[in-house]
């Protein structure tokens, strides 16, 4: 990966204390998984920012080197990275996703 799409993603990254890479927009998400993730983080009620990784090709393909992860959507929280669609529906399923964003002092 170049040097500055890292920088980029890292930037954009430790910007937000919630980063939602997904395909679409909250609003109008463009794949069913982007949309489970919006919808449990919505439910939550989490503030957080996204990324539509289907308007900047570099960053698409540039996180899943950056978190060793082979798709998207993908969760960060603090500049942690969380997961994706099945850790994030999993994890809401059975509380854990609520301990962790306590713990992280996300409200």
């Amino acid at each position: 990966m170049e040097n500055l799409i890292k920088e980029k993603i890292e930037k954009i990254i430790n910007d937000s204390e919630v980063m939602l890479f997904m395909k679409g927009t909250p609003d109008m998400p463009q794949c069913g998984f982007s949309a489970a993730v919006v919808g449990v983080l919505n439910h939550m009620q989490v503030k957080y920012d996204t990324l539509n990784v289907l308007q900047d090709q570099e960053i698409r393909e540039g996180i899943k080197e950056f978190s060793d992860w082979p798709t998207i959507p993908q969760l960060y929280v603090k500049s942690e990275f969380v997961g994706g669609c099945d850790i994030i529906r999993e994890m809401h399923e059975n509380g854990e996703l609520t301990k962790f964003f306590e713990d992280k002092g996300i409200t």
